[in-house]
């Protein structure tokens, strides 16, 4: 933006870090010359570690600074020029395979001019939507085809390796043949047995190898610094932008190469063996048959959560390359259908109110045809993994796709029997810095009884209050993840919510499943906070100080006034090292600040709070073998931590505090494998803590 440099173009980088691997550090240096700059790259740690981890980028979003006037280079800035057309790609560095791992290299004028002198003969020119926030194209940033998510040598690539599918299904038919198929000429499609549909079949797998590659070669695969691998295009359900991407090689041995997709179809077919015949249809879930007396398990659509078709167009493109002239009928349109997909879409309807009904109708539909047809000596059992807070209203946490969805289920003449939480999520890459849905949560649904009776809202709190403490403490028995408590407990809830007809407020009108749902996390709450008369009295304090204040400072004279109230003092909980006071403020120590030399055994004074945080220090410092020689000293009071463990990840959760949140659930996801490493640990002689 700055008029004197408005000929140059500049870096937008969000890190000019390669490898942050401690002792493999590698980055790129830009070097400014002759009014322009250049690439460097350097092994070892830069002198700046901080400004080389942030590249050019300044905040979040599309904001960065030039590289050569220090100009503020804005969202709206960028977005106007990357739309008319003004935002390329410079190569910053080269990854090669070295015999001892990564070896990066500066990057040269023969290895760019070669990249940019590519020119597909076919490529999927085909308009992306521009209207939904899960691609790029929503953002602004200039793509508006396809292609535009690709360079151009991705696109020879996709396009040549598309292109040999059909090259190669004739040959494998005339090899079959050799090899005693019947040469029937009849196709896949057409449901054929013998030579060409067997060649077709293998041209299917290719189909997806490429497809496979395609996650793989395109312009938002990110480069991970930490492992020193690139992370795909899908890392989530979105098609983010990425400022500074890989290009993988396909001929390479590393993630990304070409082998990959095949190997992968290799190991699926021998892992699920040829013994059975089985049959994929496509239909209407309003409208199927399918079901009739089935045992049903089903992954419906998350409400507005993802674009199912919109980022399923990213697939499409290519398999349509490649498998067209197999399947004409299923590929006879550009893109994938939309008008009909069960999500609630505002931009596809006038409102977001439409979009919520057309929603709500839609999966009624769908599952009654459930109800009716499902096998009625068994459960039908339907995945739902979306985290059910959202936001706070004066209803408490609500959200709009959770209650209209539990609505769906309900009123199409389900009971909900339980919510399982079911360990589904692949929480590496992205998930494993946040504190993801570790679990699909799947209703357990039953016909609900035509007799149910109608019930009031008293009378449901009344059994809300005496049967939902022992599922939770069946959850908890059952190490379930802090993350995944809440929606988990919902089941016992619900079950009681739908084991009714009706249940009627005081004017006689019916409880909406939001109310029943606030309803039931008011009473699970309730368990929790029981617990805390469980603990010592410092724990009892921290826990009152930390849902205030965290582990942010507080006035001292607050504190003290609280510590009376729960029976300590200041100094004893500064002696307990749980809290730290200097100059009339206070904080509570955070797991990082606690003494690496503990010893539960001689420590004259020990609470649950500090065996939690202590925990979670060594966890984090040196993983589940060192909690596990800390569990070994502590003993039997151990357990008590974990409990706390629940209680402050509720807390943190309400008070939206996802850092503490994500110690607070890995403790617990940790803890049966901390025990079983516990019971390893030789045992300490007297005075000694590790033995």
């Amino acid at each position: 933006p700055n008029p004197a440099f408005a000929n140059i173009d500049v870096p937008l980088a969000s890190t000019f870090m390669l490898s942050t691997k401690p002792g493999k550090e590698a980055y790129v240096e830009p070097v400014i010359e002759n009014g322009g700059y250049r690439f460097m790259v350097k092994v070892g740690k830069p002198k700046d570690m901080e400004a080389a981890k942030n590249g050019t980028k300044l905040a979040r979003g599309a904001n960065f600074c030039c590289l050569l006037s220090n100009a503020v280079i804005n969202d709206p800035y960028i977005k106007s020029e990357s739309m008319a057309g003004r935002m390329g790609a410079k190569l910053m560095a080269i990854v090669a395979e070295g015999d001892g791992g990564r070896v990066y290299l500066a990057p040269t004028l023969e290895h760019e001019t070669v990249a940019n002198e590519a020119k597909p003969e076919w490529k999927p020119d085909m308009p992306m939507n521009r209207k939904t926030s899960n691609l790029v194209s929503g953002r602004g940033y200039g793509f508006f085809t396809w292609a535009d998510l690709f360079t151009s040598r991705q696109l020879v690539a996709l396009d040549t390796f598309s292109d040999l599918v059909q090259e190669a299904i004739p040959r494998i038919e005339q090899d079959a043949i050799v090899a005693g198929l019947k040469n029937d000429g009849i196709g896949l499609e057409a449901g054929g047995t013998g030579a060409q549909a067997y060649a077709e079949a293998v041209g299917v797998y290719l189909g997806f190898a490429i497809d496979k590659g395609a996650n793989y070669w395109s312009s938002i695969c990110a480069w991970s610094t930490s492992t020193e691998k690139m992370i795909s295009t899908f890392s989530r359900q979105a098609i983010p932008m990425v400022w500074d991407f890989t290009e993988a090689n396909p001929f390479s041995t590393s993630s990304g190469n070409w082998d990959l997709g095949i190997e992968q179809a290799e190991q699926m077919l021998e892992s699920l063996g040829l013994w059975n015949n089985g049959f994929s249809s496509c239909t209407d879930a309003q409208r199927q048959g399918v079901a009739k007396d089935k045992i049903v398990s089903t992954d419906p659509p998350y409400y507005d959560n993802i674009g199912y078709a919109d980022l399923s167009d990213f697939f499409y493109i290519w398999l349509r390359h490649s498998l067209r002239s197999i399947f004409p009928s299923l590929f006879s349109t550009l893109s994938t259908p939309k008008s009909d997909e069960l999500v609630a879409t505002p931009y596809r309807h006038e409102n977001k109110e439409e979009a919520e009904q057309f929603f709500l109708d839609g999966m009624t539909k769908a599952m009654n045809q459930l109800v009716v047809q499902a096998h009625p000596a068994f459960p039908v059992t339907i995945y739902y993994a979306f985290k059910q807070s959202e936001n706070q209203s004066s209803e408490g946490v609500t959200n709009t796709g959770w209650e209209t969805f539990l609505e769906a289920v309900i009123k199409s003449g389900f009971s909900i029997s339980g919510t399982w939480p079911m360990r589904t999520e692949y929480t590496g890459n992205l998930k494993k810095q946040m504190s993801a849905l570790a679990s699909s949560i799947v209703l357990v649904c039953r016909r609900r009884n035509p007799d149910a009776p109608v019930t009031t809202r008293r009378e449901f709190i009344v059994r809300l209050k005496a049967e939902l403490p022992a599922a939770l403490a069946e959850l908890q028995k059952g190490n379930i993840a802090p993350v995944d408590l809440a929606q988990a407990a919902i089941g016992p809830g619900m079950a009681i919510y739908t084991s009714y007809a009706k249940v009627l407020d005081s004017e006689d009108k019916p409880l909406s499943v939001r109310q029943a749902l606030t309803l039931i996390n008011q009473v699970l709450d309730e368990p929790l906070a029981e617990q805390e008369g469980d603990y010592d009295t410092d724990s009892r304090f921290a826990l009152a100080w930390f849902e205030q204040y965290g582990f942010s400072e507080g006035e001292f004279g607050v504190a003290d006034v609280l510590a009376r109230a729960k029976d300590t003092s200041v100094s004893s909980l500064v002696d307990a090292c749980i809290l730290f006071s200097k100059q009339g403020k206070v904080r509570l120590l955070k797991p990082a600040e606690l003494s690496t030399t503990w010893n539960p055994e001689v420590s004259p004074r020990i609470s649950a709070w500090e065996i939690a945080h202590q925990l979670i220090r060594a966890l984090e410092s040196g993983g589940e073998t060192a909690a596990a020689h800390l569990v070994a000293a502590i003993g039997s009071d151990v357990e008590t931590a974990r409990d706390l463990a629940y209680r402050l990840y509720n807390l943190c959760e309400r008070k939206r505090r996802p850092q503490e949140a994500l110690s607070y659930n890995s403790l617990v996801q940790s803890w049966p494998e901390i025990l079983r490493l516990s019971k390893e640990v030789p045992r300490a002689k007297p005075g000694e803590l590790f033995g």
